[in-house]
C-alpha cells in the first residue's frame, strides 16, 4: 500500500499559550486569511445545508458552513466529496455510519451547537466563519511551519487554508481520517482524487507523530 509522506496542518496547539488564549488569538487572527480564500475560491449559497460551500477547484468536493447553528439541522460545518471513488476502491457503504453516505455523496462534519447568529453574519461565507470564530474559537488550529489555518470537523477531519496565499502552494486543503473506509473495505491509497499520507502532527503535550490521512490539497492561484 504506497503511502506518500507530506508535511501538513494536523490541528496543533501553540506552545506556552493557555488553552483560552491560545483559541483567541488564533481564531481572530485566521478571520483575515479565511475572508482572502473565501474571496478568491467558488464560494455558493446552499439552501438545502442551511449555509455556504466553497468548492474545491475541480468540483471534487466540498466544505459546507451553517450561515446560523440554531438552524441547521445536522451538521454545522461539514466536508462533502463523491462516494464513486470510494466505491471503486472497495467501500462497502453498507458499512459507513448511516450519518456519512447521502445519497451518492459522503458527508462527514460536526454540530458545534445551537448558536443563534446575528443577521449580519448570515451574510456570506466570511461573516458566518468570523461568527464560527467568535462562538467556537476552540475548532481552529494553527500549524507554524506551515503557515495553514484549519477547522476541526471532529473524527479526525478537517478542512486547512493557507495563512498567506502569496508564500503557500497548498491554499486549501480537504482533510479525511481514512479509518471508517479502512473498516469499510477501502483501498486508501485507491481512492482517486485523494493522497493517502502519513502526515506529522503535534499531540497536546507537544510531541510529534505520524498519522495517516486522506489528502486533497489545491493551489486556488
Amino acid at each position: 500500500m504506497k503511502k506518500f509522506l507530506i508535511p501538513i496542518l494536523l490541528m496543533v496547539m501553540l506552545p506556552g499559550l493557555s488553552a483560552c488564549t491560545q483559541t483567541d488569538v488564533v481564531g481572530k487572527a485566521s478571520v483575515q486569511s479565511f475572508a482572502a480564500i473565501a474571496a478568491m475560491a467558488d464560494v455558493t449559497a446552499d439552501e438545502s445545508f442551511g449555509g455556504f460551500a466553497l468548492t474545491a477547484p475541480d468540483g471534487s468536493a466540498r466544505f459546507l458552513l451553517s450561515r446560523n447553528f440554531a438552524a441547521t439541522p445536522t451538521y454545522d460545518v461539514a466536508l462533502e466529496f463523491p462516494a464513486a471513488p470510494f466505491l471503486s476502491a472497495g467501500l462497502d457503504a453498507s458499512q459507513l455510519p448511516d450519518s456519512m453516505l447521502v445519497a451518492d455523496k459522503i458527508v462527514v462534519g460536526t454540530d458545534y451547537g445551537s448558536q443563534d447568529f446575528k443577521d449580519a453574519a448570515q451574510a456570506s461565507l466570511s461573516a458566518a466563519y468570523e461568527q464560527l470564530v467568535r462562538k467556537n474559537g476552540q475548532a481552529i488550529g494553527y500549524h507554524k511551519a506551515l503557515d495553514h489555518y484549519g477547522i476541526d470537523l471532529g473524527g479526525g477531519n478537517l478542512f486547512e487554508w493557507a495563512k498567506d496565499l502569496k508564500t503557500n502552494d497548498k491554499d486549501i486543503v480537504f482533510v479525511l481520517d481514512p479509518q471508517p473506509f479502512l473498516d469499510a473495505g477501502v483501498d486508501p491509497a485507491a481512492v482517486e482524487g485523494w493522497i493517502f499520507a502519513k502526515v506529522e502532527t503535534m499531540d497536546k503535550n507537544g510531541n510529534m507523530l505520524e498519522v495517516d490521512k486522506l489528502l486533497k490539497p489545491f493551489d486556488l492561484q
